[in-house]
């Protein structure tokens, strides 16, 4: 990268700053009338995170907390923010903004930047490429403010406090009345220097360097320097991310299974391959079949594990692609990798996984039929309350773990405590249970369990819990407990 001239043309970049990103995109997507806000929990306190134009003419501002808000706006209207979905938002702008240059990359998570040095006269000059990225973007519901100047700095100090265009060479006549915290430095440090008069990027740039240097470090004069063009100031466009699709056009349509499959496998090969070279593995695929009259067939494949076998990810797609309808035939097949995800690295060793490659190819194969989310197992969870000592996770996306360590034997069955008669803190010989009479052969305990003090949890209000492990002459093995605090019986449990 050559800052400055490039091969006799000045350097010019824009700044793109989106004041209300988040509040945009999800008014874009469900438009409301009057004031509304998005609302983000920070250290307990819900607090306003974004607002339209019609919530701030109401008085209410950023980081208010929104009980205030609603006391201030009581017909507000407001959404949880999602700063994930607000970041892929702000990716599609910037795929959006490289049809007017290039070199653009992301500036924080609601800006972006642009250099567009030998760009311009393309769309007409600054001033028009500026006016027609402003037009586009508003009749989309998206608010910009845009600066253009020399340098990074000068751009984003113009787009935040005085939205314009600075002339060529004129950094510093141009931003030198804007506030130093258009420099880019922290509040903290900005207060400090209002506190000592300086308060403009004139101020500063006609301060003495070296007692600046000494009170507020060198990152303070880094950014001085680089908004008037003293430092270099690189602009790291994002490379677009990998695409993981391969296709295969044919010169005579097919449709017979075999056919298909045959076409898939080549595509497999091809696809594993890119997928080994970035270290990734698929985790969904989608593979999409054109027949001769332009219709289109889908065929989705979610994998319990991320996957670039194509070995084993072949004989999972046949139950898909024996439903679809061939028609005429088909005359192109593509393949993608709708979701990917990293693979770790594994050491080679002599003991085979197969075992759990098996297993996952089943849970594949039943989720295909039932849906991944509704293969499930049991994990440890840190509690020795028995229905708190476990969690239940889909399968395919979670590991299993090893961490299971009981002293005493767990029924597998467990259910909410059911009454039985009985008194005295040794199990009844005979009691009624579901409708049935049974007779204790055998009885070993008890177990005392005590509550988890710290936690609301109403169905231990009775207190401490003596467990009975109980052997029936009827063959049930049964859970029971006696509370003493409180005295009964309970059943919750059965062994197998």
């Amino acid at each position: 990268m050559v800052f400055g001239m490039f091969d006799g043309i000045q350097r010019r970049v824009v700044s793109l700053w989106f004041p209300r990103l988040a509040s945009d995109r999800v008014l874009r997507l469900r438009p409301v009338e009057g004031p509304f806000a998005v609302t983000l929990k920070h250290q307990n306190v819900n607090r306003i995170y974004c607002l339209n134009i019609a919530a701030l003419k109401a008085g209410l501002h950023p980081g208010m907390s929104y009980a205030d808000a609603r006391a201030f706006c009581p017909d507000l209207q407001s959404c949880v923010a999602a700063p994930d979905h607000d970041l892929r938002f702000l990716q599609t702008l910037r795929r959006w903004a490289t049809g007017y240059c290039p070199w653009v990359g992301l500036e924080g998570a609601d800006g972006l930047i642009l250099d567009v040095t030998g760009s311009a006269h393309l769309f007409g000059g600054e001033a028009a490429m500026l006016s027609d990225i402003h037009n586009r973007l508003m009749r989309r519901g998206i608010s910009v403010q845009i600066g253009l100047a020399d340098t990074r700095g000068a751009a984003w100090a113009l787009a935040h406090y005085n939205p314009g265009i600075a002339p060529y060479g004129r950094a510093l006549e141009t931003v030198k009345t804007l506030p130093v915290a258009a420099l880019r430095i922290d509040e903290k440090m900005s207060i400090a220097l209002q506190r000592l008069g300086l308060r403009s990027i004139g101020d500063l740039a006609g301060a003495e360097r070296a007692p600046l240097a000494r009170r507020f470090g060198l990152e303070l004069l880094l950014r001085l320097d680089q908004a008037l063009g003293a430092q270099p100031e690189e602009i790291s466009p994002q490379a677009e991310p990998p695409h993981y699709a391969v296709r295969m056009t044919l010169p005579e349509p097919i449709g017979l299974l075999s056919d298909v499959m045959a076409g898939i496998e080549r595509l497999l090969h091809q696809l594993c391959r890119k997928l080994e070279r970035q270290e990734m593995g698929a985790r969904k695929l989608c593979v999409t079949l054109r027949r001769v009259d332009q219709d289109h067939q889908q065929v989705e494949l979610r994998l319990a594990r991320p996957l670039r076998d194509a070995k084993r990810i072949l004989p999972l797609f046949e139950r898909g692609l024996a439903g679809v309808d061939a028609g005429f035939g088909f005359d192109m097949l593509r393949l993608e990798a709708t979701q990917a995800e990293a693979v770790a690295v594994q050491q080679i060793s002599h003991v085979s996984g197969a075992g759990k490659d098996q297993l996952d190819d089943l849970i594949t194969r039943l989720g295909t039929r039932i849906g991944l989310e509704n293969i499930q197992r049991f994990l440890p969870a840190d509690s020795h309350i028995p229905e708190r000592s476990f969690t239940i996770a889909p399968a395919a996306y979670s590991a299993p773990a090893h961490g299971w360590s009981v002293v005493q034997p767990r029924p597998i069955c467990l259910f909410p405590p059911e009454p039985i008669a009985g008194t005295g803190a040794t199990p009844p010989a005979r009691f009624r249970w579901r409708r049935m009479f049974l007779t204790v052969g055998r009885a070993i305990g008890p177990e005392r369990i005590a509550p988890e003090w710290w936690l609301e949890d109403d169905n231990w209000r009775s207190g401490l819990r003596d467990y009975w492990r109980v052997e029936t002459t009827q063959g049930r093995r049964l859970w029971l407990f006696f509370t003493p605090q409180n005295p009964g019986w309970f059943v919750q449990g059965e062994f197998a």
